[in-house]
């Protein structure tokens, strides 16, 4: 039995005279498994026609899209010896690092993004990388973990309600499904502050440090992305604007408007979350001092009456009011009167503060 072909829909892809990688296809014209990598390492190959359509006819084919998984040695090897990807790109597809980066190397757009998890992932609701490089002909992708973004894509491939008619057209798709992704998330979180916004008016804020902690470290990941996505747009613009096609070009532009506007809008979120925190802690700083006064005051009011029993319970002669009757009550008038009295001097004196 060969390794990760358990599942019924795990078949060999087909084969064709101009394979553009090295890797034979199945004649029978079937697709790999979008869940589980073959023995490649390879989650799905899809060929389309110039129109955009997916085909399975061979001779029809004017670009492929191929997926991997990067955490599998396999498609590592398939990677690393792959002759069409120059030696740059080759690297930095199998770095063991993962920083946001997207650059040009011959005909090459290469890069590594971000894309949120997909909610069957071990790590759900995360951030997770997406790997790519493209030239006219050829996409290569890849990820460790499940991502969002292309599994809405591949869906929309199989159903047939997209058409992409070059890698290009296709990774901005899958870049506008991560920043689709990335502004569902930034307004679950605004809804959330809103709710806890809500609460610390009403004073009912006595459980909202921890979701106002979660949210502020969500806002923290997604606006430190859409930051670092701000910055590679526009060093793609700067330092390879007349290298690359007007097509690319004008989806740089239009990734990068989508990236500032989430990256402001980001801003705005954590601003709310920092002032969110400020009145907190200031309702926590009454509190505790609310908390301060009251034990300041009940300790005023109790050490006279410590000091008057510690002078009467001491066992030496000459205790005035041992041989009366009523000496306890006297002792115990004193008492409560001399606390009285700094009661409402210390009242008097908070007031005044």
């Amino acid at each position: 039995m060969r390794p990760y072909c358990l599942l019924p829909y795990c078949r060999r892809i087909r084969e064709t005279g101009d394979a553009i990688m090295n890797i034979p296809l199945n004649p029978n014209g079937s697709d790999l498994s979008p869940y589980l990598p073959d023995e490649h390492g390879l989650f799905f190959v899809y060929h389309f026609t110039a129109e955009g359509v997916r085909t399975k006819d061979p001779a029809a084919t004017h670009w492929t899209w191929r997926s991997y998984q990067l955490s599998d040695m396999r498609a590592r090897h398939e990677i690393a010896t792959e002759p069409a990807l120059p030696p740059p790109v080759r690297d930095a597809f199998l770095s063991a690092g993962h920083g946001c980066h997207i650059d040009l190397e011959a005909d090459w757009l290469y890069g590594d993004l971000p894309d949120l998890r997909h909610d069957y992932s071990a790590e759900a609701r995360g951030l997770g990388h997406f790997r790519f490089a493209f030239n006219d002909t050829m996409l290569i992708g890849g990820r460790k973990q499940p991502l969002q973004s292309v599994d809405k894509i591949r869906k929309a491939i199989d159903n047939g309600s997209r058409k992409f008619r070059s890698p290009a057209e296709l990774i901005e798709a899958v870049m506008g499904q991560s920043l689709d992704g990335m502004t569902t998330e930034l307004a679950g979180l605004g809804d959330t502050l809103d709710g806890i916004e809500d609460r610390i008016v009403c004073d009912a804020w006595h459980n909202e440090r921890q979701a106002l902690v979660d949210a502020r470290r969500q806002l923290v990941v997604i606006h430190r992305q859409m930051a670092t996505l701000t910055s590679l747009f526009r060093h793609l613009d700067h330092s390879h604007r007349n290298d690359l096609p007007d097509a690319i070009n004008d989806m740089a532009a239009r990734l990068s408007h989508r990236a500032h506007t989430l990256h402001h809008d980001g801003e705005q979120l954590q601003a709310r979350a920092r002032l969110l925190q400020d009145e907190l802690m200031a309702k926590l700083t009454t509190q505790s001092n609310q908390l301060l006064y009251m034990l300041s005051v009940m300790t005023a009011v109790l050490l006279p009456m410590t000091i008057i029993s510690g002078l009467f319970g001491m066992n030496v002669g000459g205790l005035p009011l041992v041989d009366t009757p009523v000496g306890f009550w006297v002792a115990s008038a004193i008492s409560l009167a001399v606390a009285v009295v700094v009661y409402l001097f210390v009242r008097r004196l908070g007031r005044g503060m």
